[in-house]
């Protein structure tokens, strides 16, 4: 029995020696004084529409009677819901609008309309869009409580990083430094790099964002790069936006009268199908009179009466076009098996919706832009990952618990 109790003794010893062992050599990995964390800390980059944006006013004058033309603190300008129904959405198209400068090539707001980017570096204001947590505006909920389920803490180790959506990251430049900086603070603090996980539109954000850090930043402060439901080529659907407008299926809300505001969103020019994979005699819109191609956008803003148009393209076009490898471990994750609009033939264009001709996606990203990652393995040392999600659609795979297991995979393997 005694020889018994000293086997014991001894192998609890072993054991305790081994896991001292092994927290100094994980401690080693570390910055001098510190130890690693045992999960590497997450940032979160959101979509086109995807965070919060606030808005304060004192405007010169306003569309509508019941708008209001100064208010004394900032209010939800995205999402709020009580801001779209008939007529109160007059003054939130006029609010949200951007003029373009064809002098500075920038954007900027109506006089008197101050919009601003809340939360950032916390989680809240893309978790739900909807700030009363209505679950029409749910975004990332189901992936930020799942990391706090692992023992991630919000706005610590897992944060967000809000944007102006409605502009291409050329308007955005304060938002690559801070973002740089808060993954720099972020990794030192856990002693080891972060993981990236970006969804739809942020994914050019963050392939634009990579692409202009150093190898060696990369290879410090990140681990790895999740993308879900990337359009690294554009997508069709953008056509339909800027001509006829698109109300998401919302019936009280009238395309035409929200394309007054969606024209004037520089993102969603940048986010038009481009020629570097969409075959160029693929018809994208087609009219009685004619059709459209990715050779022809400046003769469709042309004809759409909206040549600002032409501008906003040729000033983004150039800023990631080039597909140029991100130097990090890459894990895409895209679904498919959805129809989704891949062109539209109008009889009256294009003030009259069209007739949508569907291809395979997840129902917005179209399934040839979303798997463009393909074209880097072998251009780039580290991994490129595949995941394709059969009949996941474009916000609901963010829902998915096959895409939260995998991103759990991702970020506590080895």
């Amino acid at each position: 029995m005694l020889s018994c109790h000293r086997l014991i003794l001894a192998s609890l010893q072993l054991c305790l020696l081994l896991l001292v062992s092994f927290t100094d050599s994980r401690s080693l990995k570390c910055s001098p004084g510190k130890v690693c964390s045992d999960r590497p800390p997450v940032v979160l980059i959101p979509g086109d529409l995807g965070n919060q944006l606030e808005a304060k006013l004192d405007k010169p004058s306003v569309v509508h009677y019941i708008c209001y033309k100064k208010t004394e603190d900032y209010f939800t300008l995205w999402l709020n819901l009580e801001l779209l129904v008939p007529v109160a959405i007059d003054c939130w198209i006029d609010n949200m609008r951007l003029l373009y400068n064809h002098s500075t090539h920038l954007t900027e707001a109506p006089p008197g309309v101050d919009v601003r980017v809340p939360g950032f570096g916390q989680t809240y204001s893309l978790e739900y869009l909807d700030p009363s947590k209505r679950s029409v505006g749910m975004y990332y909920f189901t992936i930020v409580q799942a990391l706090v389920d692992w023992g991630y803490t919000r706005d610590d180790d897992v944060r967000g990083a809000p944007y102006d959506w409605r502009k291409a990251p050329n308007e955005n430049k304060e938002y690559f430094l801070r973002l740089q900086q808060m993954i720099e603070e972020m990794a030192n603090k856990a002693g080891g790099p972060v993981v990236l996980i970006a969804h739809s539109m942020g994914n050019m954000y963050t392939l634009y964002f990579l692409n202009h850090q150093t190898q060696a930043w990369k290879d410090r402060y990140i681990k790895a790069y999740v993308s879900l439901g990337p359009p690294w080529a554009g997508v069709a659907k953008t056509l339909r936006v800027m001509a006829t407008g698109d109300n998401n299926r919302i019936p009280v809300i009238s395309p035409l009268k929200i394309r007054t505001q969606q024209r004037t969103a520089v993102s969603t020019v940048w986010l038009f199908p481009y020629a570097h994979t969409w075959p160029k005699d693929m018809v994208l819109v087609s009219t009685p009179n004619t059709s459209y191609t990715v050779q022809d956008y400046q003769r469709f803003f042309r004809d759409i009466n909206y040549e600002d148009g032409w501008a906003m393209r040729q000033d983004t076009e150039p800023l990631v076009s080039a597909l140029q490898p991100p130097g990090v471990p890459v894990h895409c994750l895209y679904g498919s098996g959805i129809p989704t609009p891949q062109g539209y033939n109008y009889t009256n264009f294009p003030d009259v919706d069209p007739t949508v001709i569907n291809g395979d996606g997840d129902g917005t990203v179209n399934l040839l832009s979303a798997t463009q990652c393909k074209r880097w393995m072998g251009q780039q040392k580290q991994p490129v990952n595949m995941f394709e999600l059969p009949g996941n659609e474009h916000v609901a795979m963010l829902l998915n618990i096959t895409t939260v297991n995998y991103i759990k995979k991702v970020l506590f393997s080895p």
